[in-house]
């Protein structure tokens, strides 16, 4: 995920303070990794320099040093559109590491397929984590677990499918 991308959008949404923008971006996309305070500054620091964004001093210092408030310029908003709107390509390489795990213990002589049977069971348990994930989560959370799960089904398609062409693999490794 564009981090710079996705925080510009939400001071779009909305002007903001750091620490509230933070917890905005975890509220909807942190759920698994929040994203850290240092992050979000230094964000916000490239886009004030590549002129995205503005920097006011606010009037709430509760005590500390005045709040910062953040909001988006005409060239941030045109920045967010041009973002939004651009399709995102699948991954440009179809190599992954599961695959490169699974010609090396060919090259290696090693079970290729307890390789697979293994990766195949921690799949299978994150799903079944991640749909014990989906209970009573708000509907953000639950779709964001859905392509998660999904990506995962694809995964397991490619290990089924891998783990019965496997004695074809070895001889093109072997042969190669």
């Amino acid at each position: 995920m564009d981090n710079a991308q996705t925080l510009l959008g939400l001071l779009e949404a909305a002007p903001s303070h750091g620490y509230d923008l933070k917890g905005e971006y975890d509220r909807y996309f942190g759920g698994q990794k929040p994203l850290a305070f240092g992050q979000v500054y230094a964000t916000l620091a490239r886009l004030i320099r590549d002129g995205l964004i503005l920097e006011a001093q606010g009037g709430e210092s509760s005590g500390g040093p005045d709040r910062k408030s953040y909001s988006v310029t005409a060239a941030g908003r045109v920045r967010v559109r041009e973002w939004m709107f651009t399709p995102d390509t699948p991954e440009p390489t179809l190599q992954s590491n599961l695959f490169a795990k699974t010609v090396i213990a060919l090259l290696l002589d090693e079970d290729a397929a307890s390789l697979l049977d293994a990766q195949r069971a921690c799949h299978q348990a994150r799903m079944r984590e991640l749909t014990r994930a989906k209970r009573d989560a708000d509907l953000a959370t639950i779709l964001t677990i859905d392509h998660a799960l999904f990506h995962i089904e694809a995964d397991l398609r490619w290990i089924e499918l891998t783990g019965a062409r496997l004695t074809e693999l070895r001889a093109g490794v072997r042969g190669a």
